[in-house]
Formats: C-alpha cells, sequence, structure tokens
C-alpha cells in the first residue's frame, strides 16, 4: 500500500448524498480480485449511457475534472453492500481522497486498508469546497501529517482522525503491512514455541 503524506490536486464535485457502492462499482465488475482496471466500472451508470457512450453532463466526463484526485461528495457516501472494489476503483481511476460530511462504516473502514483517505468535515466546509470546485481554480491540498483540508482560496480546513490509522497510512501499512513489522518477533516466538512443544510440529 502507498503511503499517504500529502496530496495536491484537482477536486471534483459529487453533491449527490447516499452514494451507494454499486453506484460506485456495479455489481458486474465484481468478477476479479485484480485491482488494475476497475476505473472503467467507476460510477458507470452515472457516467456513461445505455450504448456506453459517456455522459457529457457528469462531473467526471467533463475536461475540467479529468485526472481529478480529491471527490467533494454529499453525505453518507459509501453506503450499501460491503465491496473492498469500491475503494479499489476509485483509486485505480486516480482519486486517491475524497471529502465528504459522512461515510458508512465498512467503506470508510475499507479506504484505510487500501490507502484512500476518508477525510470527514463539517456540512458547511463541504459546502464552500463543492462551490470552489465549480470555478476555474478547483485544486486542493489534503495533508494528512497536520490533518488539514486547504481550499482553492487558502481556507484551511481542519479534520479528525484516528491516530492509528493516521499513523498506518503515512507510513503505507494495510493490515498485513502492520503485521509484518512484527515479523522478527513472530519469527523468535515461533522458534521457542517450537523447542519447547515439538509436538505442534508434527504434521
Amino acid at each position: 500500500m502507498q503511503a499517504f503524506t500529502r496530496l495536491d490536486a484537482k477536486s471534483a464535485p459529487l453533491p449527490l448524498a447516499n452514494i451507494d457502492t454499486d453506484q460506485i462499482i456495479p455489481k458486474q465488475f465484481l468478477k476479479t480480485v485484480d485491482r488494475a482496471g476497475l476505473a472503467k466500472g467507476l460510477f458507470y451508470d452515472l457516467r456513461f449511457d445505455r450504448q456506453g457512450r459517456e455522459k457529457p453532463d457528469f462531473v467526471l466526463n467533463q475536461p475540467a475534472y479529468k485526472g481529478a484526485g480529491v471527490l467533494i461528495a454529499g453525505d453518507n457516501f459509501g453506503c450499501g453492500s460491503s465491496r473492498e472494489h469500491a475503494p479499489w476503483a476509485l483509486m485505480d481511476f486516480g482519486i486517491k481522497a475524497v471529502i465528504s460530511t459522512s461515510f458508512a462504516d465498512i467503506f470508510y473502514n475499507n479506504c484505510f486498508q487500501n490507502g484512500l483517505l476518508p477525510v470527514v468535515l463539517k456540512a458547511e466546509q463541504v459546502a464552500q469546497l463543492m462551490d470552489e470546485a465549480r470555478g476555474g481554480n478547483h485544486v486542493v491540498s489534503v495533508d494528512l501529517e497536520t490533518q488539514t483540508v486547504t481550499s482553492p482560496s487558502g481556507q484551511v480546513f481542519a479534520f479528525e482522525i484516528d491516530p492509528q490509522r493516521k499513523a498506518k497510512m503515512l507510513q503505507g501499512l494495510d493490515a498485513i503491512g502492520e503485521t509484518l513489522t512484527s515479523a522478527a518477533s513472530i519469527d523468535t516466538y515461533e522458534t521457542k514455541r517450537a523447542l519447547s512443544q515439538p509436538w505442534l510440529e508434527r504434521a
């Protein structure tokens, strides 16, 4: 997992509440466990018409927002069924942070396990970021170390995050990576156990 420290990127406004995981990545794209290539299914029904053509009015199809790295979303983002493909698809598309007033719990947890930063801000702050993202300058800065979001106009908004999750994001550690930091201690324990309880090693 890549470490997240600071992101300076275009922001794209998606002022829709209750975007669920099936809207983020529809079920037909869940046949793979490969994270690469899922960008094609991101917001598929919102991005494309029935003939597979891009809908020009959808924000991520508009030239001004091509290459956006931050999504400014409505309330309760990521609700619905649990699917780790949702943060995978967002990251494969190039989105590294999502800012909202609230996230569904499972999606929120999945984000941290995959290096996607979910940022919770107050409603008025999200509304301002939405408004500024619609303007000509829509580059925002998301700084995990200082726990701040800087708007295009230079206003700074602070956000809260669990210290342990913050530390793992800064180091690029998922659950497996965190376990591997204790590899030496695990090896020592396994060696001692094999000597003191050799019957446990028998097939």
